[in-house]
């Protein structure tokens, strides 16, 4: 009888949350449906100025075709910056570096943006750790998932973009050949079916 409880108590818990989650934005989208025009402009500055995935969202929807060219080459600062920053040495907070991927996928719906990032977490991945050697099973098998996901979305998505990648790909199997804890078998793996699957003369 405990276990049951708890496990109605979470369940409660959660569809709780859940009511809050929707019923604050029902509260919220009544007022801004009641909005006048020129209301509605202030509270889209507003956002605009304070929240800067609010900016790229809006510059994204309504800016100029540079506005999309400038925020992937934002979000791929944000990820080399986890490896190999301007100054000093790289924090290796690949969780920030994860999120700036999945946020430009949220604000663009670029796909083939989101898999040249992953290209980019993966290559600075591999440089890492050949300029630094060994690291530990989070960070490969961080670098592992992010080849994995550009995998998938190349077979599923982007098959005609596999070109593209073919060259980085085959450097970054050719640079990490040695390595340990499995992470060039991983690559050497993934980029193989990936040229049996997709390659073409």
């Amino acid at each position: 009888m405990r276990f049951a409880k708890s496990s109605v108590s979470d369940e409660t818990q959660v569809q709780t949350k859940a009511t809050k989650n929707k019923n604050g934005w029902t509260t919220i989208r009544k007022q801004i449906a009641a909005l006048e025009n020129p209301s509605l402009l202030v509270l889209i500055k507003e956002l605009y100025d304070v929240s800067e995935t609010a900016r790229d969202l809006l510059n994204t929807k309504f800016g100029p075709c540079e506005s999309r060219d400038a925020i992937l080459e934002k979000c791929r600062k944000k990820v080399v910056d986890q490896f190999f920053p301007a100054r000093g040495f790289g924090k290796l907070k690949l969780g920030e570096a994860r999120k700036a991927i999945r946020d430009y996928r949220k604000i663009t719906q670029d796909i083939p943006g989101v898999a040249d990032l992953l290209m980019t977490y993966v290559e600075n991945g591999a440089k890492f750790t050949m300029t630094y050697g060994d690291i530990d099973e989070r960070f490969y098998d961080s670098v592992e998932s992010a080849l994995r996901d550009l995998a998938a979305l190349l077979y599923d998505e982007l098959p005609d973009f596999y070109p593209l990648f073919r060259d980085r790909l085959s450097e970054v199997e050719e640079i990490t050949d040695g390595v340990g804890w499995g992470f060039h078998d991983c690559i050497s793996e993934v980029v193989f079916d990936l040229e049996s699957r997709l390659g073409r003369e």
